[in-house]
């Protein structure tokens, strides 16, 4: 592992600079776990426990119901399409609408219950008792579908908080479906084939599923159809000129008539706009935003703390030190310390 350099606090570069939505993702963790490959045939149902993470399906051939509980129906799912569930819900994958509940699935590194190999299109190995495959009902491939979960840290969730409802279908003509699909295999392969920087290979996986999680969001009805959330504003056009602000400059001292300036609304009109969308006021968010980028630099540099509390305009070290504690739980010392002893330590806060 490379050395922690150091460098003064700003926003990750982009390549699209302006790109409100990728300047925040920079600033967030997120890995892939647990993906699997599902083969059936006959008639068959597997329940599952709720997966406490943001959860994707792909089919890649059949017919397969997802059940979610407490939802009103199961949503069908064809091959080609995809769904993205919240994770944390029970959930029901099955070849009927109607069957009866079901089977636990055997652990993930258990060898399919058949002797087929697992599918091609899947990218597992040769020997299929050597990755996370799993079987149910008779023998056969009628059905082959994959999933994996994605665990985020605090900052990514936060993108997510109440956007994302229990489940959400994606049929088989959205841009996002057949991307979802080809990352999923690829994640898998990466897991069952012990292949040379797979742990890597996973971990830039995992951000791209979570990029086509927040297309698909957007996409889905509008950002108008979510409830507040940092996700919704994001999206907001209107809000955008004054979000820019706060995202190119944190250390600034902005004031709600600058920042209402830029979106060419009134003081009032805009922080009303704001926490409608948002949830949070303008300035709360700029607040939110510093510690977004301190955590970032914290955790990935040696930049010294004098430095990071000057360029996200704070006049002393025990301001910045006071503002990080009561935001994260942790003093920035400690915080980097912890980042530092535990490599997939979270942002907290």
């Amino acid at each position: 592992m490379a050395a922690p350099r150091s460098s003064p606090v700003s926003a990750p570069g982009t390549a699209l600079r302006g790109d409100l939505v990728a300047e925040t993702l920079e600033l967030t963790a997120v890995r892939c776990t647990l993906p699997h490959c599902l083969t059936a045939a006959g008639a068959w149902t597997l329940a599952f426990p709720a997966p406490g993470r943001l959860t994707v399906h792909a089919v890649l051939r059949g017919t397969v119901w997802l059940t979610v509980d407490g939802a009103e129906r199961p949503v069908r799912l064809d091959a080609g399409e995809a769904a993205v569930l919240a994770g944390d819900r029970p959930y029901t994958l099955a070849s009927g609408p109607e069957l009866p509940a079901a089977d636990t699935p055997p652990p993930a590194d258990a060898p399919p219950a058949t002797d087929a190999p697992p599918p091609a299109d899947a990218s597992p190995p040769a020997d299929a008792a050597a990755g996370p495959f799993l079987h149910a009902g008779a023998a056969g491939r009628d059905t082959v579908t994959l999933d994996a979960r994605l665990e985020l840290d605090p900052a990514a969730e936060e993108l997510l908080t109440g956007a994302l409802p229990p489940v959400l279908r994606l049929d088989a003509t959205t841009a996002e479906a057949p991307a979802v699909r080809w990352l999923l295999a690829q994640a898998l392969g990466e897991l069952s084939a012990d292949r040379p920087g797979a742990s890597f290979a996973l971990d830039h996986l995992a951000p791209l599923l979570l990029v086509q999680v927040l297309r698909a969001l957007l996409a889905h009805g509008g950002a108008d159809a979510h409830p507040a959330g940092l996700l919704r504003a994001l999206a907001d056009e209107r809000l955008a000129p004054a979000l820019r602000l706060m995202h190119g400059d944190p250390a600034r001292p902005w004031t709600l008539a600058e920042l209402a300036r830029a979106a060419a609304m009134s003081r009032t009109s805009f922080a009303q706009r704001f926490k409608d969308l948002a949830g949070v006021p303008p300035l709360a968010y700029l607040r939110r935003r510093r510690m977004r980028l301190a955590q970032h630099t914290l955790r990935r540099t040696d930049t010294p703390l004098s430095a990071i509390a000057a360029s996200l305009g704070y006049g002393s070290d025990s301001a910045f030190s006071t503002a990080f504690k009561r935001a994260t739980g942790l003093s920035p010392r400690h915080y980097r310390e912890a980042a530092r002893s535990a490599p997939d330590f979270p942002a907290r806060g």
